[in-house]
């Protein structure tokens, strides 16, 4: 018997325009739902966990987002604060040039002091790899081992937010692939779980994933999965 998908879900409130109605609404919709959590930006974790307290639902945000430049002292700090005001995940994105240039050390630094800064705190760490950036899978490889290495709870495909340019020059959006989860997948130990994030906007695309060995789901869609999951249609609220 499947583990209800919705249960899975990380609902996602983390498009820059999103205001506060938007992580209330959000809050309500994931409260009734039992979503595993709700993932915000950083400055509207206080107003979540206000929203969540009481249910079962955990506030989770972003670290380094979305683009993973950001240093690793400023991760750090990011994290800390999160988790003083009640995030209990932290979806942080890895350096991904560093990651490019083949920098392993600095990339393991950045990684190992977040994780050690959430679990002090009590909160788990996903780590972002930015899958679509990455143009082959030994560096996708090295990051599952790497992340498993510095004590991360999950590896995660992707931001929503990252963007490739194709051979006609026009930017497309890059997000969960099939190939990528179950290279991940394959690729960490069973004390490391994986995220598939990233333009998954109705029930099928995620379950799907889940059979492949996703066990979070990083959506904006979850309205649209719910229905999908209860054999009903909803229009699609959009996904990241």
């Amino acid at each position: 018997m499947h583990t209800p998908l919705v249960s899975l879900i990380d609902h996602a409130v983390l498009h820059p325009a999103q205001t506060d109605a938007d992580v209330q609404k959000s809050c309500t919709l994931c409260r009734e739902l039992s979503v595993a959590s709700v993932c915000v930006k950083p400055s509207h974790v206080p107003l979540a966990v206000e929203c969540l307290a009481g249910s079962s639902v955990p506030v989770g945000t972003v670290v380094g987002f979305p683009h993973g430049g950001t240093t690793t002292e400023t991760k750090v700090a990011e994290a800390t604060l999160a988790c003083r005001q009640g995030a209990r995940e932290v979806d942080m994105v890895v350096n991904i040039g560093k990651a490019l240039s083949g920098d392993w050390m600095v990339v393991e630094h950045d990684i190992r002091a977040v994780v050690e800064a959430a679990r002090v705190a009590g909160a788990i760490t996903k780590v972002i790899f930015e899958t679509g950036l990455l143009p082959i899978d030994e560096l996708k490889v090295r990051l599952c081992q790497i992340s498993e290495a510095a004590g991360a709870a999950f590896v995660k495909t992707s931001t929503g937010f990252g963007f490739v340019k194709g051979e006609d020059g026009t930017l497309r959006a890059t997000g969960a692939t099939e190939h990528d989860v179950r290279l991940m997948r394959a690729n960490c130990g069973p004390a490391v779980e994986v995220k598939a994030s990233g333009g998954i906007r109705d029930y099928a695309t995620a379950r799907r994933f889940v059979d492949l060995g996703a066990t979070r789901v990083g959506t904006s869609a979850t309205q649209a999965i719910a229905a999908g999951e209860r054999g009903e249609s909803a229009r699609d609220k959009g996904s990241y």
